[in-house]
């Protein structure tokens, strides 16, 4: 037979066992629990990339905004992590993406193709970006990966020049103009429009369009042509603002209407900058 104190020898080491397996497991559960609510709260935006409570009634009234902005988010991203790359020529991670240099070696990497333009240049996925921060991040971009550069460097790095200076340049000509910035965003969103902007525009629309060509066309001074360059310049400015609301929102076939306006107004104001030519 066992002795008493063998029992509670025996009793105890149980009990020990026991308790250390029920916290593993708690502190298992708990894991689980955290991750996956950590994923929910940061894995389901609204609509969009962007969350607001906007009230926008209509165009040339004042719009405004309390919104807050949140970077596009997946459970991919947050629970298994992102794919590191690494460079091409040493072989370390790459710290940035997408990654121009490799900081270890300072040797130039190939393009992402699929890296967004905003990305590229630096910017907020926003319809009202910072134009001069733009044009900053360009031309800093094009000093150091122009093929001038890397005349003297290996075929590889040449080709991977010229393709990221090909890539950059189009970024910031997308990006820069609000018409194909808007359409760029749309197509981010899975919205595309045929031949720009079209959105069948409707004819009372249309006719003031031709009445602002008309005038136009039979302005006889600057001061003629210079009157209505600034009554378009304020029709585009209200445009932006309904435009920069509807994408907040979340409204993108409301953008792409607004949008088709913005591409009619644009053009005016180049007939505008044109007619004015003709008077120097």
């Amino acid at each position: 037979m066992l002795s008493l104190d063998t029992l509670r020898i025996l009793c105890t080491s149980r009990a020990s066992l026991h308790h250390s397996w029920l916290m593993t497991k708690r502190q298992f559960v708990y894991q689980t629990v955290t991750c996956a609510a950590h994923c929910m709260s940061t894995s389901f935006p609204k609509k969009d990339t962007w969350h607001s409570n906007m009230d926008l009634n209509a165009l040339g009234k004042d719009i405004k905004r309390i919104y807050s902005t949140y970077p596009a988010s997946s459970i991919r991203k947050y629970c298994t992590g992102q794919v590191k790359l690494n460079c091409w020529n040493c072989k370390q991670p790459l710290d940035t993406t997408p990654a121009f240099f490799c900081m270890s070696c300072k040797v130039i990497q190939p393009p992402e193709e699929d890296a967004s333009y905003f990305k590229i240049m630096d910017c907020d996925v926003t319809f009202t970006l910072d134009t001069q921060k733009l044009q900053k991040r360009y031309l800093q971009l094009q000093r150091s990966l122009h093929p001038d550069n890397f005349s003297q460097r290996p075929v590889k790095e040449q080709e991977y020049s010229e393709s990221h200076s090909a890539l950059v340049n189009k970024a910031y000509q997308t990006l820069l103009k609000p018409l194909s910035r808007g359409l760029y965003m749309l197509e981010l969103e899975g919205v595309r429009t045929d031949e720009g902007t079209d959105s069948g525009a409707d004819s009372g629309f249309l006719m003031q369009l031709m009445e602002i060509n008309e005038a136009l066309d039979e302005a006889r001074t600057p001061e003629d042509a210079n009157k209505i360059g600034q009554d378009t310049k304020g029709k585009l400015a209200v445009l932006t603002e309904a435009i920069d609301a509807a994408l907040l929102e979340g409204e993108l076939q409301a953008a792409k209407a607004l949008l088709a306006q913005m591409k009619y107004y644009a053009n005016i104001e180049e007939k505008v900058k044109e007619k004015l030519s003709e008077f120097m």
